[in-house]
């Protein structure tokens, strides 16, 4: 028996669900149809990674807390590693073109490249390109 490799889910709220559908669509994003309904999709990000996007009705009944109101607090930042400096300044400009809102300026490491925006329920995301090879070792 082969064992299976760690896969991790991350669970968000969000207000409406088919427009989160059409902004991460804009954004390359696929979806596996046999896990969305009207209350929840899941959002491939690769074969082991996965962000489910949960209807704020939904998501509270998993969860005895309060769901934070992302557009005045910060729960998480969601960061995504892309294979070029130019791919995250195409990642970004397509959130924001699609209607998200730029949460941060692009930051330049020298070795580590990022720029951050707000999605349409104003959850943090941050894509970065890491070039390892001017890392010192």
């Amino acid at each position: 028996m082969t064992a299976q490799p760690n896969m991790l889910f991350v669970n968000l709220a969000v207000k409406d669900l088919d427009k989160s559908i059409e902004f991460f669509t804009a954004l390359g994003f696929k979806f596996n149809p046999q896990f969305t309904n009207e209350d929840a999709t899941c959002m491939i990000i690769n074969e082991g990674a996965f962000l489910m996007l949960l209807t704020e009705k939904f998501f509270q009944g998993f969860t005895k807390k309060k769901i934070a109101d992302s557009r005045t607090t910060t729960e998480a930042i969601t960061s995504i590693s892309v294979n070029s400096r130019e791919e995250v300044d195409q990642f970004v400009k397509k959130a924001l073109a699609a209607g998200g809102t730029e949460s941060n300026e692009f930051m330049d490491e020298g070795f580590m490249y990022s720029w951050s925006f707000q999605d349409l329920d104003g959850h943090l995301w941050e894509v970065f390109y890491m070039d390892s090879s001017t890392i010192n070792s």
